[in-house]
């Protein structure tokens, strides 16, 4: 059986081309037994959390179980409040999450229909993995929301990487030997 992998990209100008990279990367690593889909996300420059939401369930709708969802800054975060809201019945490999800023860490990093809820930890139980993973050098989200997803999370698995900025050098190897463990 496949493993069908879900990769939901960053916001802002440039980010779908940019993430497009990664996706790619992911797919040679995990090579022909999976397939990693990344559908272009509405508006990316001004990225709406309904619009995605609703994309997101309409590729999950056509995927087959269990997915891996892999997520890339605001993707990686619109991932976990999607998980949050909807608290799908249907089995997921997994959920990884790279370079996601966290909701409400300042002002500046305020986008309350993103934030995650109070009680995310518990939205979030599960036996799937939950990993996060995090360049020290990242020039876009910094390095301090990694640990407040910690501490928010405590069940997730924390990857602190070094040199890799918040493009991770286009190079998801590390995810993809995670994506192979599920």
């Amino acid at each position: 059986m496949r493993t069908s992998v879900l990769f939901i990209h960053g916001a802002g100008t440039g980010a779908y081309a940019a993430d497009r990279l990664l996706a790619e990367s992911l797919q040679r690593a995990l090579g022909a037994d999976c397939e990693v889909q990344c559908p272009q996300m509405p508006d990316e420059d001004n990225a709406s959390y309904p619009a995605w939401k609703a994309e997101i369930a309409a590729w999950l709708a056509t995927m087959q179980a269990p997915v891996a969802l892999v997520g890339h800054s605001v993707g990686g975060s619109v991932l976990l409040k999607y998980l949050c809201d909807e608290s799908p019945t249907r089995q997921f490999a997994g959920l990884f999450v790279i370079a996601a800023p966290y909701w409400g860490a300042s002002e500046f990093w305020s986008w309350d229909e993103a934030a995650l809820p109070a009680d995310a930890a518990v939205r979030l139980a599960g036996d799937w993995p939950l990993i996060f993973y995090q360049s020290r050098d990242d020039e876009i989200v910094p390095f301090a929301h990694l640990a407040m997803y910690a501490a928010k999370l405590p069940r997730a698995t924390i990857r602190e990487f070094a040199g890799r900025g918040h493009q991770f050098k286009n190079d998801l190897t590390e995810v993809a030997a995670d994506i192979r463990k599920v």
